[in-house]
């Protein structure tokens, strides 16, 4: 290839010769080069008319029109992707992505510039990744498939969010060059979280379903980076939980539209697989919800009286009604994401007053947490959940007191073993 360099992350090719085309001077622009969706400089050359007869540019010269193909504004200069055989994504291609959304005027109308990287997530996505995220058999509005990629050429939040999952999803798939794939991760969910923030304040009718689709991909994109040091989804050993003020930031959204959002192509769609618990699984539930009794009865007669204690034994019962929920579904052959709505629905039910004993890890709010973990190993056939539940029930049990552990040796079996 014949005097090619490159600079800043863009290739600048000093012929025509070298991609075998030829400038066929077409006004305004180049035919060839808008078939080829590159930049000629044909398009910038001084009108004739105002040149002079010697200033005029020899055919030679004109073949020699400079061409480039952008990097994508969305990425940083260090960021460099590889693919799975470890090589760089060497050239971008320069794209125009209309983002429109009439409900706010915060948002930039023209996003320039999706480089091959960014398309390849795209491909990923829409190809592998969606197939991870969802079961086909309950998704029949193909949300995932179909209508969410829809939504990310008109939400700048949507179209990050979800190449920013494809990307961890890459990453996952091919290790040896993970850390390439979540720079380029971390770089779309920076762009997707601004995009989400700006028009979280004109909520309506009218957005109100993709703004929801958006943090759930928030989420997403937190399970996939896996888990951080100190942060255990509910609680952490410093401040507020990052994932818990996600979750609060969810239910907010459902409080206010709830209707609206489950409308449509959002609206729940139910499994008839799932029925009762299978046979082969009742003794395994009912040793769960034994230990899960005993510990009610311990509840009851430690913090009997006080003011927590009706918290408490209600996030107990809840816990055992949400064991028969999960084991109806393993019973039907469903795991991983499918799990999601029994796990997270529990949490999401809590009320503020024990979510609050949680932050402050109070000793019996986290015995019973430790429990609602047994689910999260349930989970681990999911890319997005591996690791979550030993982590988290190890935050637990360097949270507690000796004199507690005993009563979390149960999960910390199940979960360990």
């Amino acid at each position: 290839m014949k005097e090619m360099d490159i600079k800043e992350g863009s290739i600048h090719f000093r012929t025509l010769n070298t991609l075998r085309l030829q400038c066929d001077e077409n006004k305004p622009a180049c035919s060839k080069c808008i078939h080829h969706a590159i930049e000629c400089d044909f398009l910038s050359t001084p009108a004739t008319s105002s040149a002079s007869p010697s200033s005029a540019p020899s055919p030679s010269k004109s073949s020699k029109a400079q061409f480039r193909f952008k990097p994508s504004k969305y990425q940083s200069g260090e960021c460099k992707p590889k693919d799975e055989t470890g090589q760089p994504f060497s050239q971008t291609i320069s794209t125009k992505v209309q983002y429109k959304d009439p409900s706010s005027s915060t948002l930039p109308q023209n996003q320039d510039t999706i480089s091959f990287a960014d398309l390849r997530l795209f491909h990923h996505f829409v190809t592998e990744t969606y197939l991870t995220l969802v079961d086909e058999a309950t998704d029949r509005n193909q949300v995932w498939r179909t209508h969410l990629p829809q939504w990310g050429f008109s939400m700048p939040s949507i179209f990050h969010l979800i190449l920013a999952l494809a990307a961890l999803h890459l990453g996952y798939l091919h290790p040896e060059v993970r850390d390439q794939y979540v720079l380029q991760a971390d770089d779309h969910f920076t762009f997707g979280i601004r995009s989400v923030s700006a028009i979280l304040s004109s909520l309506n009718s009218g957005n109100c379903q993709s703004i929801y689709m958006s943090t759930v991909l928030i989420c997403f994109v937190y399970f996939a980076h896996g888990p951080k040091p100190g942060e255990y989804l509910v609680f952490s050993e410093t401040g507020k939980a990052e994932w818990l003020v996600l979750m609060r930031g969810v239910r907010s959204i459902l409080f206010s539209n709830h209707d609206k959002i489950f409308t449509g192509v959002l609206e729940i769609q139910t499994d008839p697989t799932i029925q009762g618990v299978s046979p082969l699984l009742q003794d395994e539930l009912g040793e769960h919800q034994s230990h899960i009794k005993a510990l009610q009865r311990f509840m009851e007669m430690q913090a009997g009286g006080s003011s927590t204690s009706q918290i408490y034994i209600d996030a107990l019962e809840s816990l055992f009604e949400m064991f028969e929920e999960t084991y109806r579904c393993l019973s039907a052959g469903k795991n991983g994401v499918n799990l999601m709505a029994p796990l997270f629905g529990w949490i999401y039910r809590r009320p503020e007053e024990f979510i609050c004993l949680l932050e402050e890890k109070e000793p019996f709010a986290l015995v019973i947490l430790a429990y609602w973990c047994i689910i999260l190993k349930f989970m681990r056939s999911s890319w997005l959940m591996i690791a979550w539940d030993r982590h988290v029930i190890a935050g637990i049990r360097q949270s507690l007191g000796t004199e507690f552990h005993q009563w979390i040796e149960w999960p910390v079996r199940v979960i360990c073993d």
